[in-house]
């Protein structure tokens, strides 16, 4: 009978452990670990998320400055628009596989944010807004892209920021390759051979894989915010992204690359 009490805390202990332990997992916040928590393990490219209770509503004043800060976007799956198998059909995103592991993520990036005639108004300023990706055709062709958000011009309607706000707009979306860079013939713009090594260009034959140049791309992008924190000013939701693929410094056709994923920001009053 004296033992009772002592074996009641010890079950109350397991059951608090064992309810503990089988819950509802959540997001693990980055800003509570260390280097050495993160370092080869992944988590530095997922975003912060929120509860499925966020919500709330920010609204915004006309008359004073905002900024959107550490926007983290992260891709969960691309798809490649492939070419028809008759002229009748049309061209359809097909599904790939992700081959950039740890580095396929935007983070920290910035802008300001402004409010006018009831529209919402985004300027992309900076941060880490591009990453170099390639994907994995069903057929084993591999697609290489730069996703990026440099230069994003985005509007909404309202006057506030809330689970329904939906940013869309176009932005830059930089070369895959640089100037220094050579393709496997030794070829590229500002190094390398003017040709393939042992064949003499002659005529437009030789032209389109011989003369380099940067070619810069235009992406559309939606941000879909469906949860916001009223109280922290943070927010979350999803993109969309639909923007060309490398042209291997515009000596091959770009095919289109729709990526999508999870997003995360805050705003503050500047």
């Amino acid at each position: 009978m004296r033992f009772r009490p002592l074996l009641a805390v010890v079950l109350a202990f397991c059951l608090s452990l064992v309810t503990a332990c089988s819950g509802d997992s959540k997001a693990v916040e980055r800003a509570n670990l260390t280097y050495d928590d993160i370092h080869n393990t992944g988590l530095a490219n997922s975003c912060p998320a929120l509860p499925d209770s966020a919500r709330g509503s920010i609204p915004l004043d006309a008359s004073k400055r905002y900024q959107l800060r550490e926007i983290c976007m992260h891709p969960s799956e691309v798809f490649v628009k492939g070419e028809p198998a008759n002229k009748r059909q049309e061209a359809q995103f097909v599904a790939t596989k992700i081959l950039t592991r740890f580095t396929s993520s935007l983070d920290q990036v910035y802008g300001d944010l402004s409010v006018t005639d009831d529209s919402i108004n985004f300027k992309e300023l900076g941060g880490i807004d591009f990453q170099p990706i390639t994907v994995l055709l069903p057929g084993g062709e591999e697609v290489p892209f730069t996703f990026s958000s440099k230069e994003l011009l985005a509007t909404a309607n309202g006057a506030a920021i809330t689970p329904s706000t939906d940013l869309n707009g176009d932005y830059r979306a930089p070369s895959y390759r640089t100037s220094n860079f050579l393709d496997p013939k030794g070829r590229g713009l500002t190094t390398g051979y003017s040709s393939a090594v042992g064949l003499v260009p002659a005529g437009d034959d030789f032209t389109g894989e011989t003369v380099k140049k940067y070619v810069d791309g235009t992406g559309n992008m939606s941000l879909s915010i469906t949860k916001v924190d009223a109280s922290t000013g943070e927010f979350a939701g999803v993109f969309t992204a639909i923007q060309p693929s490398d042209t291997d410094m515009g000596t091959k056709k770009a095919v289109d690359v729709k990526i999508t994923g999870e997003l995360y920001g805050r705003l503050e009053e500047v």
